[in-house]
């Protein structure tokens, strides 16, 4: 099963100058519960904007840099390429961002998990536009801003509707 993994705010905004918008610690912690144990995939700049592999997962890392390497990695030259390997490791992958490692993979994911943060922010990478005749929302779980976590926002799960 591959999941696509965004926090995106209501105007589908993920990231400005490749950093993230806000900082949520129950995202982060929800994040980590979701992908640890499993494959993560990601674009070069993601993981550049992380500065390290994460803990416990295998960090996959699309790449067109061919001079380009990094300790505790596996650097890949494309998705199919990447969800090859995933595929290799665990039957469920991670994708990760950025936002165009998510456009390029919304028409091959089974599962969306999405945090959507009650906010507008200004940003230069938003997340695509979810298609209602291709995906159902099954979980949806709404948490208030409290002294950590600066925005409402709602953890929701959408699964791929399958054609008959």
């Amino acid at each position: 099963m591959i999941t696509i993994v965004v926090a995106m705010g209501k105007n589908r905004e993920i990231g400005a100058n490749n950093q993230l918008l806000w900082h949520l610690p129950k995202d982060l912690k929800h994040f980590k519960e979701l992908t640890t144990g499993h494959p993560v995939i990601m674009g070069r700049k993601t993981y550049e904007s992380i500065g390290k592999p994460l803990p416990n997962r295998t960090n996959i890392v699309i790449s067109r840099k061919n001079d380009w390497f990094e300790e505790g990695i596996l650097i890949v030259g494309s998705i199919k390429e990447a969800i090859k390997f995933a595929k290799k490791i665990d039957e469920n992958a991670y994708i990760i961002g950025g936002g165009n490692i998510y456009e390029q993979t919304l028409d091959l994911a089974d599962k969306l998990e999405i945090t959507l943060v009650d906010t507008t922010l200004e940003a230069d990478t938003f997340f695509s536009k979810i298609d209602e005749k291709k995906w159902t929302k099954t979980n949806e779980i709404h948490h208030e801003k409290d002294e950590k976590n600066q925005f409402d926002f709602s953890f929701q799960t959408f699964e791929r509707i399958l054609e008959k």
